[in-house]
């Protein structure tokens, strides 16, 4: 990943509306959720929201689907993925011990992958 790219992907979550709504995707899994159902579950305005998902969607951290009269609204997990890899892929410099915690937030998170 290019240094670019993680800064585009850090600055899109780094606002607590845009923080709530990606993981409230996270939560939603690959199913997904309506921007109505976002905008209820965040008590959000539907133009903040839109404006939201836009800066999210830009950073390549969220997909959208029209079902119907509906666009439902996923988080990209691999671009999730791909951003946490570069933050921590140069972590251990030959010293493990200093990745335990991060080997150990992986083994809670195991059970979904």
């Amino acid at each position: 990943m290019e240094s670019n790219v993680a800064v585009a992907r850090l600055s899109a979550l780094a606002q607590p509306n845009r923080l709530a709504v990606f993981r409230l995707l996270v939560r939603a899994g690959n199913e997904g959720i309506s921007a109505g159902d976002i905008a209820r579950s965040l008590n959000v305005a539907a133009n903040t929201l839109s404006s939201q998902l836009n800066i999210l969607s830009h950073a390549g951290l969220v997909t959208s689907t029209r079902d119907g009269r509906s666009i439902i609204y996923r988080a990209a997990f691999h671009a999730m993925a791909d951003l946490m890899v570069y933050l921590v892929e140069d972590c251990c410099q030959g010293h493990a011990d200093i990745c335990v915690p991060i080997s150990e937030i992986t083994d809670r998170i195991a059970c979904c992958g």
